[in-house]
């Protein structure tokens, strides 16, 4: 019998952490769902408070926590970045039982967090009866926040797929601009262990009302944080060449030189953006003439162009980076990239053997600087970024620091050919629109082959181009002034409050089990 309730554990655990991976990005049509994370999370929390109220030898509830959570959280992360077996296997020639070798290692070592996590839930709470649900609740987000911010700032830091980014639909999202997409994973997680503590009796679920209550208020009564700098046009590029052809001398790169070029020439829009690597040599390897020529254009035209290119030299290094082309007053602006990827453009130490097992063409950058100054244009201050450094909200904070210079607008350009025709795309598209919504800025989405898009303040998607077509998006969106708390907070003092919160609570709850004999 114990045997049989053990596999229905363990089944309902790896259900949960599917449904997880699913409430981020829905296969087929892409959507959030906050209801599903939440109810997801349930499943997980039941599992973990049944096996705090067992009688029995501490250490075996722990190392059983420890083993739902790690099965939970590998379950969840596997089904958030399988896609990375197509650049890997796909894209890069790995043996396919290697790559999916290698993205289950990745979901198993960042696993561990969200096992310690649970395991030290159930140590605080073991055998103890339901005397503090609230203080339970608060203490089984805190260890789960704390496992979210350490796999997303530890060693380089990793937190695609983070269960904040289901709600960017949801009821939740309200609370974005305050707390940001940590607050919100904490405030999901809050919710589903008090609904697995409350056996859905009325009284135990007055607090999820008053929860409730207040975000409802929130969305009704918070103020606008932000005012209008203004309404801009822009054109925005998708050439959709495929990752296996981009550095193909005879096929992709010629292709990219000659469509980039004439798309750039030709737009009619006075902001024109490029996507990461939109030319995929560098400017001293190009055709004679290429890049003077277009440099000259925009320089007589009026217009401006942002173009990702690679720049540098073998005795200087190389930055992957994007270039501003128009009046002789903005030629000198670059920004390069400050988040690189581990894999794809640095190797990490003692990994050398594994990217030599594959034939991709990796580069080697070194890293831009953190606070790297905007872009003004036509009365609007752009702030780049490149690829998944829109998935660090309080790295992008950072430039927000001076209010009287801080951007009005936020311009990512990104390659996600790498990982194919996926749900990478969709999650993507949800990163850069949580981005929005904390940051109170439109983002513009210049992509390889999608998710090409204008999204305003409020993380609305306003125009989309179809995904893996060729073309462009010209479109409006309205820059911002002004700073949401969000902004104010992580742009002194980063994630610290957040650190320092869910530690405080942990210890809080450790002291009130130790005064009251009980954390439930």
């Amino acid at each position: 019998m114990a045997e049989s309730g053990t596999r229905h554990s363990i089944l309902w655990t790896a259900v949960g952490g599917a449904a997880q991976a699913a409430s981020v990005a829905m296969p087929e049509s892409g959507q959030a769902h906050g209801w599903l994370q939440i109810l997801s999370l349930v499943v997980l929390s039941s599992g973990l408070a049944g096996l705090a109220r067992q009688a029995g030898k501490v250490t075996d509830q722990v190392k059983r926590a420890a083993w739902l959570g790690g099965l939970f959280a590998t379950v969840w992360l596997v089904g958030s970045f399988w896609w990375l077996f197509v650049s890997m296997h796909q894209v890069g020639g790995l043996p396919s039982p290697l790559a999916a070798l290698a993205v289950l290692a990745l979901a198993g070592a960042l696993a561990i967090y969200y096992a310690a996590a649970s395991a030290l839930w159930v140590f605080a709470a073991h055998g103890l009866s339901q005397k503090q649900p609230g203080m339970a609740s608060a203490m089984f987000a805190a260890v789960w926040t704390l496992a979210e911010l350490a796999r997303g700032r530890w060693l380089t830091g990793f937190p695609w797929g983070g269960v904040g980014y289901a709600h960017v639909d949801g009821f939740l999202a309200t609370w974005a601009p305050w707390t940001g997409v940590y607050g919100i994973g904490a405030i999901a997680a809050w919710l589903a262990m008090r609904l697995a503590l409350a056996g859905w009796r009325w009284r135990a679920l007055k607090p999820l009302a008053a929860v409730g209550l207040v975000t409802g208020a929130l969305h009704v009564f918070a103020p606008s944080f932000t005012t209008s700098a203004g309404a801009s046009r822009v054109e925005l590029l998708q050439a959709n060449i495929s990752q296996t052809d981009k550095f193909q001398a005879a096929s992709g790169v010629r292709d990219a030189l000659d469509w980039y070029d004439s798309q750039l020439r030709s737009t009619r829009e006075p902001l024109v953006v490029a996507p990461e690597t939109a030319i995929p040599l560098l400017p001293g390897q190009l055709p004679p003439g290429y890049w003077a020529e277009l440099t000259q254009h925009f320089s007589r035209s009026g217009g401006m162009a942002l173009v990702g290119v690679p720049l540098g030299n073998r005795a200087d290094g190389y930055t992957n980076s994007v270039v501003a082309l128009g009046p002789s007053t903005s030629q000198a602006y670059r920004y390069d990239k400050a988040h690189l990827v581990p894999f794809g453009e640095f190797m990490p130490p003692g990994f050398v053997w594994f990217i030599r097992m594959m034939n991709i063409p990796l580069g080697n950058f070194k890293s831009g600087d953190w606070d790297q100054a905007s872009l003004l244009w036509q009365g609007q201050r752009l702030a780049i970024n490149i690829c998944y450094e829109d998935l660090f909200g309080e790295e992008l904070a950072i430039r927000f620091n001076d209010p009287k210079v801080a951007p009005t607008a936020l311009v990512n350009v990104s390659n996600i050919a790498w990982f194919g025709d996926t749900l990478a795309v969709d999650q993507h598209l949800n990163i850069s629109r949580m981005r929005a919504m904390e940051l109170g800025r439109p983002m513009l989405r210049a992509t390889n082959t999608g998710a090409t898009a204008i999204i305003d303040h409020q993380g609305r998607v306003v125009q989309q181009l179809p995904r893996f077509t060729r073309g462009s998006l010209s479109g409006t969106f309205e820059g911002r002034h002004g700073l949401t708390p969000y902004v104010r907070w992580t742009s002194s003092v980063g994630l610290w409050p957040m650190w320092l919160l869910c530690g405080g609570t942990l210890a809080l709850g450790f002291w009130r089990r130790r005064q009251n004999g009980a954390v439930f």
